[in-house]
């Protein structure tokens, strides 16, 4: 897919073993284990053969999309 990013974090063993087996993790619960990078990225599937390895997925123009919505909030007020 040409217009997002992927992202693959590998989990030590001993946070790995925490992870739901059968649903994916929201932000605030994959930050809550300790997984810290920038905003905008979802935790989009998981890799059965390695479900330590947490798959993450945001569009390539994100960060600029992000400035953008500010810039035009700040100029509508």
């Amino acid at each position: 897919m040409g217009n997002v990013r992927d992202r693959h974090v590998v989990l030590p063993p001993e946070v790995a073993k925490l992870l739901p087996k059968n649903r994916l993790l929201s932000e605030s619960e994959w930050r809550a284990i300790g997984v810290q990078q920038s905003r905008g990225w979802v935790h989009y599937a998981i890799h059965r053969p390695e479900p330590h390895i947490m798959l993450f997925r945001r569009p390539l123009n994100y960060q600029q999309q992000q400035e953008n919505q500010a810039q035009q909030n700040i100029l509508a007020k």
